[in-house]
Parts: structure tokens; sequence; C-alpha cells
């Protein structure tokens, strides 16, 4: 069984599509961001797909996905219990139960776990930190999601294209500055680059600080770099309307 969920005053209820999906999460652990949202919005899911999210965390994308595709079913995968915990109670209470499962599990060891080729789309939002890169956060939780302690981006596109099926999609959010490690990854797996979005902070900063990537396991040549995205209107400022839009 999982480990009993953190009390109350240490959880925090998120909305998103003006309340109609909620997500309870840690106020100190692991915590979904913007790259989560992002992510779940690039996917573009064929409406009874099977979706598989690597590494769910609180499950924020798969609900995204089942919110937007009222056909989809998803299943996410997580290592740390209190996550999977935490990601199932988040389906049942949006009323995804019957159509967004759980796994606890490592996907370095997939093989026990699930069948080849048995999604239709996998999407990940992997640590992005190197073990010698940037401060460890104190919260083991957090550390986890954030640095490759645990797995590598290696092995989360390995697992990817171990699951999806041949001419499936995975999709993946990563810093831009890891983009060539990401894409050594994906070539070396059969799964080839079909859309790149770049996404800046803001309008006339100078380097991008993500990359949302989706590939296709044995697809053809054929790519397309998609326009800049941008999170902010300016330095400090709100979201673009674009941004607000996944929200809403």
């Amino acid at each position: 069984m999982p480990e009993p969920l953190q009390s109350l005053d240490t959880m925090t209820d998120d909305t998103l599509f003006q309340g109609s999906l909620h997500c309870r999460q840690c106020r100190d652990g692991y915590r979904f961001s913007v790259d989560a949202v992002l992510a779940a919005h690039f996917c573009t899911p064929k409406p009874s797909a099977r979706v598989l999210d690597l590494g769910c965390g609180c499950g924020v994308i798969g609900m995204i996905l089942a919110h937007r595709y009222p056909r989809l079913t998803v299943c996410g995968l997580e290592l740390q219990e209190q996550l999977a915990a935490l990601a199932l109670e988040n389906s049942v209470e949006n009323g995804f139960a019957d159509r967004f499962s759980v796994l606890r599990g490592d996907v370095r060891d997939l093989t026990a776990l699930l069948s080849p080729e048995s999604f239709d789309l996998v999407v990940c939002n992997p640590p992005y930190r190197k073990l010698d890169s940037g401060r460890i956060n104190l919260d083991n939780q957090a550390a986890r999601a954030r640095h490759e302690l645990t797995a590598t981006v290696d092995d989360f596109v390995r697992a990817g294209a171990f699951c999806v099926k041949n001419r499936g999609r995975v999709v993946f959010v990563y810093p831009a500055v890891r983009c060539n490690p990401l894409l050594t990854a994906l070539q070396r797996n059969r799964l080839t680059l079909k859309r790149l979005q770049p996404v800046y902070s803001y309008p006339g900063t100078a380097s991008a600080r993500l990359v949302l990537v989706e590939a296709v396991k044995n697809g053809g040549e054929q790519c397309e770099i998609l326009a800049p995205f941008y999170i902010y209107e300016r330095r400090y400022g709100e979201y673009t309307p674009a941004m607000r839009q996944f929200y809403q």
C-alpha cells in the first residue's frame, strides 16, 4: 500500500481551467510548473488514444489531457510512492478514475510493468539537471524530480521508445541548453524528430528556456520547426494570452 499522504496543512489545492480541474500537491515538496502545462498542450493525441505519462508526479499532465479529451485513457508511471498515491488521488477527485490509472515503478525496468508498443502517445517531463549541476534540493521528493538521481534522459527516452507503438508519438519538454543529449537519445532509439518548438521566457530574450519536442517511432525525415512560444509578455510581467489560454 502507498504511504499515507501528508496532512492537509502540508498540501495545496490548485486549479486549472477556471476551477474545473483541481490538483492537490505538496506545499514544500515537488510541485508542477509551467513546463508540465506546456507539455500537455503540445500533445495532439487522437480522441481515443492511449497515453503514458512517464514520471507523472502529481498527475497534472494526465489530468489536463483527460480533461481536454473525454475519450482518452491515461496511465501515469511514477517512481516515488507518495507522488504516485497523490496522482491517483487527483485522478479520483477529478472523476477520471475509470480512464486514468497510476503505476508505481521505475522507467529503467518497464518490461516488468508494461507491454511493449502498448501506447499511442508517450509524454514526459523528465528531471532536467545532471547530478553535477546546480544545488540539489534538500527536499528528497523535489530533488528526485529535478535532478537525475534515479534516471537519466537516456533512460526516459529508452522507456518511451519501448512503450510507444510503431508510428506512435513521444513528447518531451526539456531545457534548451540540453537539447543535444535529448535529440541524440531520440535518434538512438529510432524516434524521429517531427516537431520542435523553442519556448522563451518573454520577447527579446536572447536564448530559449525550453524546447518542446515531438518525435515519431520509425518516422520519416520531414521535420517542422515551430515559431517561438513566449510565456510572459515582458520580464516580471503577466502571462501572454497564449499562455493564459492554457490555464483557462
